[in-house]
């Protein structure tokens, strides 16, 4: 099977794509997801190597009995896998699960690397960042200062590279390490890696990487990069349920202390005294590993490696050009981050209709079209009130102001349609439809919708419960009425 064929079979084994709802009108139809910034589907030929892999379960780290020998096999071979998809020599790259999405493994490495190097107290975290590679280093490291992005307002976004070169050339050998994402899931804005890789190893600081939002949508490629870590979650890239995973340098690796301990990662232990094990990446993976998940992420990225990232990276750049173009032409829809014309970016699209709150704007989409979008600050914050200041000052608002109250929350937040292999430009024809159709019924919209919680919406005559959606209850009650 060529390239071109294996993509175009995999862009249409995914399952859920075709899961259908109810919309208002009383019909029922296929939905269209376009939420893969917070959770993509999950593949199918990888779901079934998972599924095939149960039969044969056990627990790794043995090959005495022969469901040990397959497990440990196939468990190693996912390691392998990552290594091969994000371009990291195993020389000198190491692998490890963690968790189960990125949020592990950066606690874990802000908590090693300021244990390693006290002295080396600042850390560089850029403002785009998600919580999960902002906060633990605000908690592990003695002062983290955040590097601005360039633009400013609807189109601020993308590292602004003047500003790190000052910030390094003003703390230079105190700098630890940076921590900054591959591309915004706000935004969708790429970073230059390798260019700020060389800025920080001019000081001796190291390079970590939040690849979540780029793992699945751009080539990566550590020893070009010169990356130290990298950290993404399965569960961005096809693979629901499956362990996060960090990249690491050996010689990093060795140069700091286990995380977390436990079975597994000791060569031996005594009453006085416990040794750990020195080889990698068993000193990482404490206690017994999500087998099936790494087994599932493995399978997922092996099909990728065969298609080609590049070939991928194409696809969705003629996608991002359709729907920034089609959307920036609606006369009352703002879109945010740069323009892809001048910084390239993910297929990340974050939008407003104006009069419309980002919650209510989620809602009738869904009920109205049956395309899901999530809607909110997307654990990140300080970026969307960076990108959303001009219009919340013309409100009144302050961006910044602490303990929001809800209406407040209503205001300060967007929409976001976000792409995955899946994606086609059926789909985003359909959302910009959506969106003037919206827009261009704007007081009949608002007259049938409520407010509920601090940023929702609910219809007033429409309103599914998620139990008529999936009830889990309901499927065991199914499975124990079958006859014995």
């Amino acid at each position: 099977m060529s390239n071109s064929d294996l993509l175009t079979s995999l862009q249409n084994n995914f399952i859920g794509r075709d899961t259908e709802y109810p919309t208002v009108d009383g019909r029922r139809g296929p939905r269209i997801y376009l939420d893969s910034a917070a959770s993509t589907l999950m593949m199918g030929p990888a779901y079934n190597v998972g599924h095939e892999f149960l039969v044969h379960y056990a627990s790794t780290h043995s090959d005495l009995h022969y469901a040990a020998r397959g497990a440990s096999h196939a468990f190693e071979w996912a390691h392998q896998r990552v290594l091969e998809f994000v371009g990291a020599n195993p020389e000198n790259y190491c692998t490890f699960f963690a968790g189960s999405g990125a949020t592990a493994g950066f606690n874990r490495m802000a908590a090693s690397l300021s244990r390693a190097r006290p002295e080396r107290s600042v850390v560089l975290v850029s403002e785009m960042e998600h919580h999960s590679n902002d906060l633990p280093h605000r908690h592990h490291s003695g002062q983290v200062i955040h590097i601005p992005c360039a633009g400013e307002f609807e189109r601020y976004g993308g590292l602004d590279m003047d500003k790190l070169r000052a910030i390094c050339d003003e703390h230079g050998e105190n700098i630890n390490y940076i921590a900054v994402t591959g591309a915004s899931n706000v935004s969708g804005a790429i970073t230059p890696l390798a260019e700020v890789a060389e800025l920080m190893h001019a000081v001796g600081a190291y390079l970590l990487v939040d690849a979540s939002q780029m793992i699945a949508h751009a080539p990566v490629s550590m020893d070009d990069a010169d990356i130290d870590v990298l950290v993404f979650s399965g569960h961005k890239i096809y693979a629901p349920g499956s362990p996060g995973a960090v990249i690491a340098k050996k010689s990093l690796l060795n140069a700091i202390k286990p995380a977390e301990l436990g079975g597994g990662m000791v060569d031996d232990v005594y009453i006085a005294e416990y040794m750990p094990t020195a080889t990698l990446p068993d000193r990482e993976e404490a206690g017994t590993p999500n087998i099936v998940g790494a087994i599932t992420l493995g399978a997922v990225l092996d099909l990728l490696t065969r298609v080609g990232m590049d070939m991928v990276r194409e696809k969705e750049i003629d996608l991002i050009d359709f729907a920034w173009k089609e959307l920036s032409a609606i006369e009352d829809v703002t879109l945010y981050g740069p323009d892809p014309a001048d910084i390239p970016r993910t297929g990340t699209l974050t939008f407003n209709i104006k009069g419309f709150d980002h919650g209510l704007t989620a809602a009738a989409i869904n009920d109205y079209h049956n395309i899901q979008v999530r809607n909110g600050c997307f654990c990140a914050h300080p970026y969307v009130r960076e990108l959303l200041k001009r219009e919340l000052w013309e409100m009144d608002i302050d961006p910044d102001a602490p303990n929001a109250e809800g209406d407040i929350e209503r205001k300060r937040g967007m929409a976001r349609a976000s792409l995955g292999l899946y994606t086609t430009r059926a789909d985003l024809e359909a959302l910009v439809a959506a969106i003037r159709d919206l827009a261009g019924r704007r007081e009949e919209i608002l007259s049938l919708y409520e407010p509920i919680g601090s940023n929702g919406y609910r219809h007033k005559n429409f309103t599914p419960a998620a139990v008529d959606i999936f009830d889990p209850e309901r499927s065991l009650e199914q499975f124990l009425a079958q006859p014995a």
